[in-house]
């Protein structure tokens, strides 16, 4: 399993929200670059990055930034937020971006989502954001029609390759992980799954590794000193 430490960006601020709420969002730093070369320090290999700005506007705000992750450390950025045009996908890739992730326009659009999975193949991920049983769009603000199972099908048969796939309800609240959720979605598809949302201990870590998952990403438990990256990839190991 991999592991996925998360730079979250607004205004240029590395920062959470919980549960995916703008109005409670705390600033964990200034420097967001500084974060990602601790990431790379403790031994990371991988940096998962959302553009907060992006997933409730559109467009790419912060994209010097993901840009000077890209450039001063050897970290694989895959970013997420906003990513709605072919303009923006090839705006990332083009800044050395390893690969994109489509929120709200995997679920409302399904051409593009098509279109970008046939020019760009494994480059092109798909983050399924789950709440109370559906998948949730705009910045987690609406819910689709699409149940969780149903939305996994359908990217299975697009040929999706990777699925990042957080728990709403789970996420920055500190009270573990949704495992059961993991394991069925890990047992029932063949894409690649990251678990995302409430990974808060070690234990969280080491049991989704051992349902063989493609990765996990630690927000909020690297800022609260909860998870130490370094011990998190022994962990694994």
């Amino acid at each position: 399993m991999r592991l996925f430490p998360a730079i979250d960006l607004y205004e240029g601020k590395a920062v959470r929200l919980l549960k995916g709420n703008y109005n409670d969002l705390t600033v964990y730093s200034e420097n967001p670059l500084e974060i990602a070369k601790d990431f790379e320090n403790q031994g990371a290999t991988e940096l998962h990055t959302v553009d907060l700005e992006g997933a409730r506007d559109g467009g790419t705000p912060n994209i010097e930034i993901i840009k000077s992750f890209v450039e001063n450390t050897s970290l694989n950025v895959e970013v997420g937020g906003g990513i709605r045009s072919m303009e923006t996908v090839e705006a990332y890739l083009n800044a050395g971006v390893k690969r994109v992730i489509l929120g709200t326009a995997a679920v409302t659009d399904e051409a593009f989502l098509k279109d970008a999975v046939k020019r760009y193949g494994d480059k092109i991920a798909v983050g399924a954001d789950i709440k109370d049983g559906k998948v949730a769009i705009k910045g987690w603000v609406e819910k689709s029609e699409y149940g969780t199972f149903e939305f996994f099908e359908k990217l299975e048969k697009i040929g999706v390759s990777t699925v990042i796939c957080t728990d709403i309800s789970k996420d920055g609240a500190m009270q573990g992980t949704n495992r059961g959720l993991y394991k069925e979605l890990s047992e029932k598809f063949s894409v690649n799954i990251i678990a995302s949302g409430g990974v808060s201990t070690l234990d969280d870590i080491k049991a989704l590794s051992e349902m063989n998952l493609y990765g996990a990403i630690v927000g909020k438990a690297y800022y609260t000193g909860a998870v130490k990256i370094n011990e998190a990839l022994e962990v694994i190991k």
